[in-house]
């Protein structure tokens, strides 16, 4: 194997980590990659201190020096398959596409195949040898929009530090049930429901997580927003939106029982009743590319679900204003 395609870092072990074992500093200068895949790196040699190989119980004291020198391997075991995405921009370091509402990003119990991942490893098969096949952030499965994709490890390290610097930027567009006169913005820890595991809840004990949110368009009993994210919770804007009573119109876990404005047409009720997932639509992108420093943003129109949904919502308002004179 050439030395280009091996995976090389080094590192000087800075005041904030002395003391600490090996296997934890290395994690925390190299979070990409997963605390196994380290250890199993350090029992090999491959990541050594000071040029000697060590025990990752062993530990490192500030400017000791760590290096990394290590032949990549598969991270993934899924397959690939031929499924079609709508990639709004590639090169050797990244894959922005933009995810149809319906499809899992991870395979997981439940959905083993076609998902996303089986996807990027037909499309870029050597998204195989990262964490996680490149995926570095998530949507959820009913969530559509754009989302950006790791090909390098150059790109995966640097888009890790992006989202956890909160450097990268996030635009969503929702439709929250009830009316809004303005924005505002959520800061509240987030963490797992205490009773129900499959759901995520506003706790004291949880995360530290921020949104964003501000009026695009106000109807009757509704309200288009625009969401910006400080940080990147599980289900964080539809936990954020439900924390403040305004849930996602359509959201199967947080958005309670369909709810029908007081003069309800026919036509909106269908409408709203048909709306099977949460109205969220990721937006906008903005990064720093890895390896040329240039910022980049890429945008991506609300699919027609949630346009015809607007556009409802807009008619049932537009007629009650005209019934009222």
């Amino acid at each position: 194997m050439s030395s280009e395609s091996r995976i090389k870092a080094s590192f000087s072990i800075p005041p904030a980590i002395s003391d600490r074992r090996l296997d934890q500093a290395a994690a925390e200068l190299m979070p990409e990659h997963s605390r196994s895949r380290l250890q199993g790196w350090i029992k090999s040699g491959a990541l050594t201190v000071n040029g000697k190989t060590c025990k990752p119980r062993d530990k490192v004291m500030m400017g000791d020096a760590l290096e990394l020198d290590a032949e990549p391997e598969a991270q993934v075991s899924w397959e690939a398959e031929a499924i079609n995405l709508d990639v709004v921009f590639e090169d050797e370091h990244l894959l922005v596409i933009n995810k149809p509402a319906g499809l899992v990003v991870h395979p997981a119990a439940g959905h083993a195949d076609g998902t996303l991942v089986n996807a990027l490893l037909n499309y870029a098969p050597e998204v195989e040898n990262l964490p996680r096949a490149g995926i570095v952030h998530r949507l959820d499965k009913d969530t559509s929009g754009i989302m950006v994709v790791a090909r390098s490890l150059i790109a995966h390290t640097s888009l890790v530090d992006q989202l956890q610097t909160r450097t990268m930027g996030r635009e969503y567009e929702a439709v929250i049930v009830g009316t809004l006169t303005g924005g505002a913005t959520v800061d509240a820890p987030i963490g797992r429901h205490p009773r129900e595991r499959k759901k995520m809840a506003v706790v004291p004990s949880g995360k530290p997580a921020v949104t964003h949110y501000r009026l695009v368009e106000r109807f009757a009993a509704h309200t288009h927003i625009r969401c910006k994210l400080e940080s990147g919770r599980t289900h964080q804007i539809r936990v954020h939106m439900a924390h403040v009573k305004h849930p996602l119109v359509g959201d199967p876990m947080y958005g309670g029982r369909l709810r029908l404005p007081k003069g309800t047409t026919d036509e909106l009720r269908d409408a709203l009743a048909a709306f099977h997932r949460q109205a969220l639509h990721a937006r906008k992108l903005t990064l720093e590319h890895p390896q040329t420093g240039e910022i980049l943003s890429w945008e991506v129109p609300m699919p027609d679900d949630m346009t015809d949904l607007l556009a409802a919502l807009r008619k049932h308002f537009s007629e009650l204003n005209s019934n009222e004179f």
